[in-house]
């Protein structure tokens, strides 16, 4: 009974995602509309301090399958911290996290039918994921830091925190940020929940930096940190609460 209740749900959230999709599609709003994103080609020797940066195009992976981009988001930054902090050992690999970490029955979660019906990672368990990995890979951190996005009036705070938190990750190489977000709200794809590490910000222009683990994505992007702020902050349409998933935000690691 639940195995049926869950394909119905996915039918009909798929259905409703496919015609909001060719909606923003016809009226040229959304990710169709002002403030488009715009793909770049980054290189692995990135110069003028920027070390973080670098690792991360160097140890970019694409997820396995649909539903891991949690996996290759968190093996990402797992071996840019590997390397940084000179670990011993062979590249963490997809599979080989998801054997050694076992919070929140991450392994399971990625399966066709999921944790108890459910897949992939919500924010809050993203950030318990990401702390744990980092521990039992011995990499060194000072602590790990949830940021959810917010769109309501008089929550500006998270806002001034999220961008004060992209610009120490872009001079002070001091952190890492995994952006947890509404994909079609970046790119001309479904309003799903996606999760990939954040590659840069310019402060001069607000454009922030994704490099999506999505492996329809060849290139990395930017969008502007308008654009950036709301797919983290938005609900998807309430659509994916009987999941776990409520709004989206930033994981930040931070480093000594």
């Amino acid at each position: 009974m639940n195995a049926m209740m869950n394909l119905f749900r996915f039918y009909i959230i798929r259905t409703y995602l496919a015609i909001r999709y060719f909606f923003h599609r016809v009226t040229r709003t959304g990710s169709f509309g002002p403030g488009q994103a715009k793909h770049i080609t980054l290189s692995p020797g990135l110069s003028n301090g920027q070390r973080l940066q670098a690792a991360l195009v160097r140890h970019h992976v694409k997820q396995y399958h649909e539903s891991s981009c949690s996996v290759a988001s968190v093996v990402s930054v797992v071996n840019v911290l590997r390397e940084r902090y000179g670990c011993p050992g062979p590249a963490v690999t997809q599979q080989a996290i998801l054997e050694k970490v076992r919070t929140a029955h991450w392994k399971e979660r990625m399966g066709p039918d999921g944790y108890k019906g459910r897949r992939g990672l919500p924010l809050a368990v993203l950030a318990a994921v990401v702390r744990d990995s980092l521990v039992a890979y011995d990499v060194p951190f000072k602590r790990v830091e949830m940021i959810q996005g917010a769109l309501t009036q008089g929550r500006a705070g998270e806002r001034q925190q999220i961008l004060g938190h992209l610009e120490n990750f872009q001079f002070s190489d001091n952190c890492l940020i995994i952006a947890h977000f509404d994909q079609g709200a970046f790119i001309k794809e479904l309003n799903i929940p996606h999760i990939s590490p954040v590659g840069g910000f310019d402060p001069s222009t607000g454009w922030v930096t994704i490099l999506d683990v999505d492996p329809d994505q060849k290139l990395a992007y930017r969008i502007p940190f308008n654009r950036f702020y709301k797919g983290i902050s938005t609900r998807y349409a309430g659509v994916f609460r009987p999941f776990g998933y409520d709004r989206g935000g930033v994981v930040v690691i931070h480093l000594d």
